[in-house]
């Protein structure tokens, strides 16, 4: 055997186990990363921004779904709303009866959660599958209570009872109604365990906009009222097209 032989033959053997090494090396190189990217901590969540009120009653401009804004800033509940512009979601507050916004003089006012607070929740929003209340009720609430007819309740409500099966179970529907369809509220369940039970109420504020305030359950006695003056609070902030 030459030399030009013994070269071929050692070519051939050490291409032979190169393959495989080469295969193994990345086989294992991905593995590694595989397993990094499932197993290594994830990075810290970002941290949830505190309530920050401002008694400041200057007008901010703000934006969601197209629909334009001017709010002072003592109705909004987070510092960074207050930098106005586009927004998914703005949280709001104002004190019962007369809905007015933060103040320092009212500090320990916003500040209790007792289950007869005067403070009410705001949050408007966008929304893509935007129902009216009608709609909601017939679509989706009368489907989980027990008596979709719903049997005559307090200050001129209808109440309904949730099933003991669906995921309202610890909630009451209560539907009144009023000249622009009916006012819809789900309301937590009076119990020991919840001691400041609130209402909730969804509407469809604009195209593809909602709104829904939260008050405590003490206060359903007014829902007429809360209702009349959250609609001409909002409609204070509109802005008209065009400015």
């Amino acid at each position: 055997m030459n030399r030009t032989d013994d070269a071929d033959d050692t070519i051939h053997r050490h291409s032979g186990w190169l393959i495989p090494l080469g295969v193994f090396v990345v086989t294992l190189v991905l593995s590694a990363l595989v397993l990094l990217f499932y197993l290594a901590p994830a990075p810290p969540a970002l941290f949830s921004e505190q309530v920050s009120p401002s008694s400041d009653t200057g007008p901010v401009s703000l934006e969601i779904g197209g629909l334009r804004l001017s709010i002072p800033a003592n109705y909004l509940e987070f510092s960074s709303a207050r930098r106005g512009g586009p927004r998914h979601e703005i949280a709001l507050f104002a004190s019962l009866p007369d809905l007015k916004g933060w103040s320092n003089w009212d500090a320990t006012v916003f500040s209790d959660n007792a289950a007869d607070s005067p403070v009410l929740h705001m949050t408007i929003r966008e929304e893509r599958v935007n129902l009216s209340e009608a709609e909601r009720l017939e679509q989706v609430y009368l489907a989980y209570v027990a008596n979709p007819n719903g049997t005559p309740g307090p200050f001129g409500l209808t109440h309904y009872t949730f099933r003991d099966d669906s995921g309202y179970r610890q909630e009451e529907l209560f539907v009144g109604r009023t000249p622009a369809g009916p006012a819809v509220l789900r309301c937590v369940k009076l119990s020991a365990d919840v001691p400041s039970p609130s209402c909730l109420r969804d509407m469809r504020l604009a195209n593809g906009v909602a709104l829904s305030y939260r008050f405590k359950r003490a206060q359903l006695e007014h829902w007429r009222e809360i209702g009349a003056g959250v609609d001409r609070l909002i409609a204070s902030f509109e802005k008209p097209h065009g400015r």
